[in-house]
């Protein structure tokens, strides 16, 4: 039995106050996005609505997509928030058509980090500086994470003219916020600092397994999907895959 999909695509008003907040503040859009979904005290809300995120810069301001399992109810964002009527539509016509050997113009901004070897020296076990990602800055590093990526979710990036992968990466402003720390015991809340530096690749894929493309464009891919990283957009081949 096929479980729903939607992808929402909202038009958001630059002017609106709780935007400005948001955009200076990626917990804080987190937060906005997940207000349209129910239970969202719980840790695991965003896994379970299976919501990924993506805002795209356009000509006329920006245009906020996103994408769950849950139908959701849009009328809950901040007064002035959207220029224009969201509209939802379902994303089972754009999996049906995920079939091996079809090539798809694709969208994602993406996260490409590496972990930290840990020392080997025993002082530094357990230290959460040995063992967090870091970000790829350098653009050969970020489009292999990509072909990693792809092998590993079912589709493969066919090649160019210069021999690469045909594949647009475009480094996107750095991600910054603040989430609040709420571990049971401590005196007073901590404020963990959020530092995202988010890619957006354009280009074509192949499919070469279904299932497996199939699951990533709903799980998401890459790390920080709750900051707006890993939702993958796919379009015919002849269209742009900002999200229509």
């Amino acid at each position: 039995m096929e479980l729903p999909m939607f992808l929402s695509k909202l038009p958001v008003n630059v002017v609106s106050r709780k935007f400005r907040r948001d955009i200076a503040n990626v917990h804080e859009m987190h937060r906005t996005v997940m207000a349209a979904f129910p239970d969202i005290e719980r840790s695991t809300a965003r896994s379970e609505h299976g919501v990924l995120w993506r805002l795209d810069r356009t000509a006329q301001g920006y245009v906020l997509y996103v994408q769950s399992r849950t139908q959701p109810t849009w009328d809950r964002l901040p007064e002035n928030y959207l220029c224009d009527r969201g509209k939802v539509r379902s994303l089972q016509p754009v999996l049906r058509a995920v079939r091996a050997g079809t090539t798809f113009r694709f969208r994602i901004v993406a996260n490409p980090t590496r972990r930290l070897k840990p020392q080997n020296d025993h002082r530094n076990d357990g230290n959460r500086r040995h063992n967090r990602r870091v970000p790829l800055h350098r653009p050969d590093e970020r489009t292999s994470w990509l072909v990693r990526q792809a092998e590993q979710r079912g589709f493969v990036l066919p090649t160019a003219s210069t021999g690469e992968p045909d594949v647009t990466a475009t480094p996107l402003p750095e991600l910054s916020g603040r989430q609040q720390d709420s571990t049971e015991g401590t005196a007073s809340p901590r404020h963990n600092k959020i530092t995202i530096a988010p890619v957006r690749f354009d280009g074509r894929l192949v499919v070469t397994d279904p299932e497996e493309l199939s699951r990533a464009i709903q799980d998401g891919i890459g790390p920080a999907k709750a900051y707006g990283c890993g939702l993958l957009s796919l379009a015919p081949a002849g269209n742009d895959a900002g999200g229509e």
